[in-house]
């Protein structure tokens, strides 16, 4: 574990290098998570990659053990975090998967670096943020009732009822309740604004698209309409998952991540 001063943040992030011995300069896949979220979200998916590849997660701003940061919060600064990040491991090129606001700095990242990456993944990500629906809420209950209430509107919106254990569904709300407020407004603000089709051709690396097909959030219609736009893109829908894909099934996801990855 370590923590960097990246110019705009100062973020905890995690080196999980389980590798086999004889793997010599192992590929490495940096993981970058929603809002609400942090790295341990990602933790179901190391089983299916660690003997291959060496793992990068982190926590954003204002969630996990990073401070805060809702004055320097865009989708531009948290793309420049990665950069930053990719250089204190000592990684040029990368794999890089995002989910939710983190697919869409994923995307960013793909266009302002392309020459970092040897791969993209999306999960339950959109480029057109105006398309986000059911978030309009989010300042009312932060403001008016607290993270923990809008903790469990979210949970709503993430899980399918019985998709989770009870503990795992109760630790779930727990971090999103302890993720700083003034942090996930100003993620939101910065996300709505974001539209990034018109430079979506610029991607040509191959991508991988993951989608649950009841994300109340982002429509299956919008990851279509981003699958369209980038050329080298496969785009694979999850039945019965909502927004929170990437840890209600991430056997599935981590699965489909590495048959993707070998087939490069």
């Amino acid at each position: 574990m370590a923590d960097l001063n990246t110019g705009t943040h100062n973020i905890h992030y995690e080196v999980i290098d389980l590798t086999a011995p004889w793997i010599e300069a192992p590929e490495t896949i940096f993981f970058h998570h929603g809002v609400g979220a942090n790295w341990r979200c990602w933790l179901g998916w190391a089983a299916a990659l660690t003997d291959r590849y060496r793992l990068v997660a982190f926590d954003m701003p204002g969630h996990g053990q990073s401070q805060p940061g809702d004055a320097e919060i865009t989708i531009a600064a948290l793309s420049k975090n990665l950069v930053s990040l990719a250089d204190a491991v000592d990684c040029a090129k990368f794999h890089l998967v995002g989910e939710s606001i983190g697919g869409t700095v994923a995307l960013q990242f793909a266009i302002d670096h392309p020459d970092r990456l040897l791969s993209l993944t999306v999960s339950n990500g959109a480029h057109i943020g105006g398309s986000i629906e059911n978030v309009n809420t989010w300042d009312a209950v932060i403001n008016g009732e607290g993270m923990n209430a809008w903790s469990d509107q979210m949970m709503a919106g993430r899980f399918l009822d019985g998709v989770l254990e009870t503990p795992v569904w109760s630790w779930y709300q727990g971090q999103q309740a302890s993720a700083d407020g003034g942090t996930v407004l100003a993620l939101l603000r910065t996300l709505v604004d974001a539209d990034l089709s018109d430079q979506l051709a610029g991607i040509t690396m191959p991508t991988l698209l993951l989608h649950p097909d009841h994300s109340p959030f982002v429509p299956v219609p919008i990851m279509a309409d981003l699958h369209a736009r980038i050329a080298n893109a496969h785009l694979k829908v999850f039945p019965d998952a909502k927004h929170g894909l990437p840890f209600s099934h991430a056997g599935e996801c981590s699965a489909a991540l590495r048959k993707f990855l070998d087939g490069i």
